[in-house]
């Protein structure tokens, strides 16, 4: 099943042929990350196996999950802004069975160390659980 978010973000990078124009259009997506409440950049709200640290929280709105996050690596933050663009405003149910094929499709994993490409697997699994323990209050 094809996804209209996680179309445009494709389309959004096919405009570049290089890795490094796409670097660049990365770290300019991190002005669009929904800033983290500086009270929950803290330990507990830190993912665990990330080469920087990155911060990630969500809520419940409505039925629906919105995330915010922060990261000390400008390059993360651009990454996050699309992982959090890809999930936000869905149920939890949608998040979790939500196949994020656009990281493949940009070539996102592969552009990465080994070590970030864990990171934003990391924070993947961190969003998700988010919405599974949200799935259970509803």
């Amino acid at each position: 099943m094809t996804d209209i978010v996680q179309n445009e973000i494709i389309e959004e990078f096919s405009m570049f042929e290089d890795w490094l124009d796409k670097y660049d259009y990365l770290i300019s997506l991190s002005d669009s990350l929904p800033v983290i409440d500086a009270a929950h950049k803290t330990e507990q709200y830190i993912i665990e196996g990330c080469q920087s640290r990155v911060w990630v929280d969500a809520r419940l709105e409505d039925g629906k999950v919105y995330y915010s996050a922060d990261s000390d690596a400008i390059i993360v933050k651009g990454i996050l802004a699309l992982l959090i663009r890809a999930f936000q405003g869905r149920t939890p149910q949608e998040i979790v069975d939500l196949n994020l094929y656009f990281i493949e499709a940009i070539g996102l994993q592969e552009n990465l160390s080994p070590t970030r490409g864990n990171g934003v697997l990391a924070t993947i699994k961190q969003m998700r659980l988010f919405a599974l323990a949200f799935s259970t209050k509803m």
